[in-house]
């Protein structure tokens, strides 16, 4: 059988992008069981509530949801167990740096297979206040006003 080739994403977390502000992001391998990977290739996952932290000199993902796996037995996985991120050891102690430093955490945005191998997508990420949230809401609406006026105007409609 000849190997995936591609990106096949699983799931995203798109309210990560709305609350917080990513500065980095990183491209993860995941420790996973077989189950776990059968369900994700079956496209089933939820990143609602998922975030990494660090435990022991090592990246881990907590809160991710797979559920498990209908075919699966008693070997079963827990859907919401931790789950170690897979990282050079440079990018490890460079994210564990940062994220003592300051108020940074780290948010998974996206999961999807890379070439047949399961990746997560994590960002490194400083949360934003209310006002920061109406700014880019604020924002996004100009923009989108400009190139509907600009449409209008190529079109020949003003």
């Amino acid at each position: 059988m000849p190997r995936e080739k591609g990106r096949k994403v699983v799931a995203s977390n798109r309210k990560a992008r709305h609350d917080y502000a990513i500065l980095d992001t990183y491209e993860a391998g995941m420790a996973l069981t077989g189950t776990e990977v059968k369900s994700l290739r079956a496209g089933r996952a939820s990143l609602v509530d998922a975030f990494a932290q660090e435990k022991g000199g090592e990246l881990y993902l907590y809160g991710m949801h797979i559920p498990e796996y209908t075919q699966g037995t008693w070997t079963n996985h827990e859907p919401r167990r931790t789950r170690k991120l897979l990282l050079k050891r440079l990018e490890i102690d460079r994210l564990i740096g940062k994220l003592r430093e300051s108020g940074l955490t780290l948010v998974p945005l996206s999961v999807y297979f890379s070439d047949g191998w399961a990746k997560v997508e994590i960002g490194l990420a400083k949360g934003k206040k209310a006002y920061d949230k109406r700014q880019d809401l604020a924002k996004r609406d100009a923009e989108r006003e400009i190139n509907r006026a600009v449409g209008r105007r190529g079109k020949g409609m003003e």
